[in-house]
């Protein structure tokens, strides 16, 4: 049950086109069997272990409490006879346990059947079924709803007790051996107010906006909030079931840092999810993913996701279609007005018809691409505004967009002039006026001072706001007369290189492996930052910006240290700027064509790499790319089997791009081909 916080979670996006093109890849590959297809792109190489199926009613439509996430009994009973006679096995918690912790093998096409929210028509419809071919199930159970006595208060509905299990009920499923118990929380399957304009947001990992107070839920309240409930409800069921729960079910499929490491002290090392995603033996117990049934899936759509699943094929298997959104351009500091438009966004968004958005988190008024302040609340920077959270969360709520990235800067902080760390700056040698310069203020990544800011930054972003992903901003690098700071001759002195970038520069060898260190620590660097975001935000995906001619022109790293092999590797998805006006190209199909060209010939290169065009001409007074030669760069690009597309800047009031075009070019570009040869694409 998603209730009134409703989220698009980890459904299948296929549409018909997908159910040929699996069947001809079936038959291109003599049925070779799915779980032994590799996806030579995947960042995890191993194979699928288990899948675990996640339902909730089993209902007919006229009976359900939530039609969206009902399945009829006739339709629950055929997809189970379906996993049985495609030689899938049933497998229960002590088998994922025994074979995590003393490597006892799992059968083939392992599959663990999981029903959230304990709905009567479990035992009613679902229990039948179970018996009738012995398969085990777990059962997530909300304690304040089982404990109520008339009413249940679901999630700001008051439905009757009856609808949920009785205690009769459970310890009768349980006494069958086919059932265990799993803890869905006591009190937290619910939204919790998660920002000053009142957006209910999930309980479990929210920090709640305190009205009263103006001011977050501190990280201590907030851990001993979840702690508490998560042991009064384990509490609960062993005295309510006879079962201690051994496995916690994430409700709405949300977890962080903090509570599944709560939820291991209880004794749950078990954590089950809604995220994208085969369980592979890299996939961490408390962050098991699961298919999400739902009553519109049919038949062939289950089949399709566990293919998906067995090929680890999920993600990889869809193109981005992006929009690069400014905050700057709908924030207002008048509230009413900024809802508004707010509102004319989501209203743009739907009709774009974009899966991912590319979200400004910073706020850079003098638009020299250095951040003066964010929009989320932080330890460093000043915030403009608390309003990152507001949009990327109506954007989750009332769009079809499935990843939401903040696009934040690396580097490119002001911070206040009193900060201690104000000063530690990237230092650029003099030069010719001619050469190339970065331009923008940048704190030194060499820093401690400087690094341990931008880390806390991510920190803070990372606890104030739901995304999907990180977009790194272009000031990802450091120029060939970059950086002669304090900070950095000390590390050049610990790469044993000569004292100064001068020094470096007068030796060629030196030079170059200069620029080679240097790209490898602003990769590492940011992959450092992306993994404190992951803390908060589990399946997060990195992206970063790229300049065109680091794909265009061999000597490139050395003026930018910035490498396509390497961010190809590094990164989930590299944007290359691929901006023919602004880079004053003389032939723009040209200059594309090179781009792609260049791409291909990296392992995986299409597959990773994301074109981000430009929608108007800087150079010419931010004059609109025509939608004619906009609508043709984006089907030249598909045809010459591009993946990923994504365009800057979107301008809500001006329909720039046009939304139409962009649809209608976009949707043409529905699902690509699998290659399930391994070796280079």
């Amino acid at each position: 049950m998603v209730g009134s916080i409703t989220l698009k979670n980890g459904c299948s996006l296929l549409k018909p086109l997908l159910k040929l093109t699996l069947l001809l890849i079936a038959i291109a590959s003599s049925y070779v069997m799915a779980n032994e297809l590799p996806n030579v792109c995947s960042r995890d190489q191993n194979v699928n272990e288990f899948t675990v199926l996640s339902y909730h009613e089993i209902a007919d439509k006229s009976e359900t409490l939530d039609t969206s996430y009902a399945v009829s009994p006739s339709n629950f009973e055929q997809q189970i006879r379906w996993l049985i006679e495609s030689g899938y096995h049933f497998i229960t918690v002590d088998d994922i346990l025994k074979y995590r912790k003393i490597g006892k093998a799992l059968p083939d096409k392992a599959v663990l059947i999981t029903f959230d929210d304990g709905y009567r028509s479990v035992y009613t419809n679902a229990y039948p079924i179970l018996k009738k071919y012995r398969i085990p199930a777990v059962i997530a159970l909300v304690g304040n709803w089982m404990r109520a006595k008339e009413k249940v208060d679901f999630d700001g509905h008051i439905i009757d007790r009856s609808k949920f299990l009785s205690q009769s009920e459970l310890k009768e499923m349980i006494s069958s051996g086919l059932v265990e118990i799993a803890s869905h929380s006591y009190g937290l399957h619910k939204g919790v107010q998660g920002n000053p304009q009142g957006s209910m947001q999930p309980a479990a990992t929210t920090r709640r906006w305190l009205a009263d107070q103006k001011r977050y839920e501190d990280e201590k309240s907030y851990e001993q909030r979840v702690y508490n409930d998560l042991l009064e409800n384990s509490t609960f069921l062993k005295r309510y079931t006879g079962q201690k729960p051994r496995v916690i079910v994430w409700p709405y499929g949300r977890y962080n840092i903090e509570v599944r490491t709560i939820a291991e002290k209880l004794g749950m090392p078990i954590g089950l999810t809604l995220d994208d995603g085969s369980n592979t033996r890299t996939t961490p117990l408390w962050g098991l993913r699961r298919i999400l049934v739902e009553g519109r899936m049919s038949l062939a759509d289950l089949e399709i996701d566990m293919w998906e699943r067995n090929a680890n094929l999920i993600d990889d298997a869809r193109t981005t279609k992006a929009a690069h959104i400014d905050i700057d351009y709908i924030y207002d500091p008048d509230p009413i007005q900024r809802e508004k438009n707010l509102g004319l966004l989501l209203e743009r968004i739907n009709k774009l018809g974009v899966n991912t958005v590319y979200v400004q988190a910073f706020a850079d008024p003098d638009g020299d691409g250095s951040a003066d302040y964010v929009y989320f609340r932080n330890r460093h920077i000043p915030m403009k505004d608390d309003f990152f959270n507001r949009v990327t969360w109506q954007i989750a709520k009332a769009t079809q967009v499935k990843r939401i990235y903040a696009w934040m800067p690396m580097m490119a902080w002001r911070l206040p002039q009193n900060h201690p760390a104000a000063n530690d700056t990237v230092v650029t040698l003099q030069v010719d006026p001619s050469h190339l310069n970065m331009g923008y203020h940048r704190l030194s990544p060499f820093s401690p001072k400087a690094r341990q800011v931008i880390e806390e930054i991510y920190a803070d972003l990372a606890k104030s706001a739901y995304i999907s992903g990180i977009l790194f901003h272009d000031d990802v690098t450091l120029s060939d007369f970059e950086d002669d700071s304090l900070f950095a001759r000390q590390q050049y002195k610990k790469w044993g290189l000569s004292e100064n970038v001068s020094q470096i520069r007068s030796d060629r060898a030196q030079f170059l492996k200069w620029t080679k260190l240097k790209t490898r620590y602003l990769d590492d660097f940011a992959i450092e930052l992306g993994k404190i975001v992951r803390k908060e935000q589990p399946e997060l995906k990195t992206a970063r910006n790229l300049y065109a001619q680091v794909a265009l022109h061999p000597d490139a790293e050395e003026w930018y240290a910035q490498n396509l092999a390497q961010s190809i590797q590094k990164y989930d998805y590299t944007a290359i700027m691929a901006m023919p006006y602004m880079e004053q190209a003389d032939d723009p199909k040209a200059f594309y064509q090179k781009i792609v060209n260049r791409v291909k010939e990296e392992q995986c290169g299409l597959e990773r790499t994301v074109m981000e065009l430009q929608s108007v001409n800087w150079r010419k007074n931010n004059e609109p790319i025509s939608r004619q030669e906009l609508s043709e760069t984006i089907r030249d690009l598909y045809a010459q089997g591009v993946h990923h597309v994504a365009y800057y800047p979107d301008d809500v009031y001006t329909n720039t791009p046009d939304a139409d075009t962009i649809n209608r070019v976009f949707s043409e570009k529905a699902v690509r081909m699998f290659t399930i040869t391994p070796g280079r694409r």
